[in-house]
């Protein structure tokens, strides 16, 4: 343990960098991975929830897709006794009319100006169709197909999936940024390692002469990448309980309620936080055993 605190000391600038160098790039793959989370957990949420919104013409429609104008009772009528007649396909309808459309418009856009230049009557009629199974879609379009007073039928699936296709792609962003800081940690613990190993070249060198192991010259080179590991993790688990703490409970999830954000568990959070804590460890003892290994022949 003496060897390895003079080892730290000897070669401090270099060990403040690794240190900081392993704990930016836990933090980047720890947020990575937590990401990753969020995004399976609001699928699940959205998923379960995906409704088929059948919007209704109105005065404001395109007149190529309302040629008759605005929907009419008897229109409207016939269009929920269609919905209702899918018995195993549709689970409930629910008829949210213009000024109910509106008041969900405010609640949503509450904080923007776009809400001053909309009025009710700019809004459309529709019928929230909650199915059986999200994937029978098609079967709710072909049989509303042509219907007089009919705008639009739009499936909610398709419009999450490409947004969770968007979310796909900064999470394989994030990872790859993670990755690449993961790589560059490896370089520096190696390069580390090599230039420490090379400064102690004869120490090592009197160590084998009087029987000294590989193993127990070794130890003290992987044991100072250890504590360096232990210490940027550490760092890593304190920055990823900050962002969890104060970015994702404290600003995101009061702000962005109606996405589901901040669902991911203190479990799993935990979990996360443990699995780069061991990966910093791993690959930075792994890689100094390498490297050192390859500087004993003297």
């Amino acid at each position: 343990m003496r060897e390895v605190g003079h080892g730290l000391r000897r070669e401090l600038t270099m060990t403040i960098a690794v240190i900081l160098t392993i704990a930016v790039s836990l933090t980047l793959f720890g947020t990575g991975l937590l990401v990753w989370r969020q995004v399976d957990a609001m699928k699940g949420y959205w998923y379960d929830r995906v409704e088929v919104s059948v919007f209704l013409c109105g005065q404001s429609s395109d007149p190529v897709l309302c040629p008759g104008g605005a929907v009419t009772d008897v229109q409207r009528a016939a269009i929920k006794a269609k919905l209702d007649g899918l018995t195993g396909v549709v689970e409930t309808v629910y008829y949210e009319s213009q000024d109910q459309a509106y008041e969900r418009f405010k609640e949503q856009f509450k904080n923007s100006p776009i809400v001053n230049n909309v009025s009710p009557q700019s809004m459309p009629e529709s019928f929230r169709v909650k199915l059986t199974n999200p994937e029978l879609f098609a079967e709710v379009a072909t049989s509303l197909k042509g219907m007089p007073g009919l705008e639009q039928v739009q499936d909610q699936k398709k419009l999450l999936e490409r947004f969770f296709s968007l979310l796909t792609g900064f999470q394989t962003i994030a990872l790859g940024v993670a990755g690449a800081m993961l790589l560059v940690t490896v370089l520096l613990v190696v390069n580390t390692m090599r230039v420490s190993a090379l400064s102690r070249r004869r120490e090592i060198g009197i160590m084998k002469l009087v029987g000294a192991s590989n193993g127990y010259i070794m130890l003290p080179f992987v044991l100072e990448a250890g504590v360096a590991a232990v210490i940027g993790g550490a760092l890593a688990i304190g920055a990823l309980a900050a962002e969890k703490y104060y970015l994702v409970d404290r600003v995101l999830e009061p702000s962005f309620r109606f996405a589901a954000v901040g669902n991911v568990g203190a479990t799993e959070v935990a979990q996360v936080m443990a699995g780069v804590f061991v990966t910093g460890i791993v690959l930075s003892c792994g890689f100094a055993f390498l490297t050192v290994r390859r500087h004993l022949k003297v």
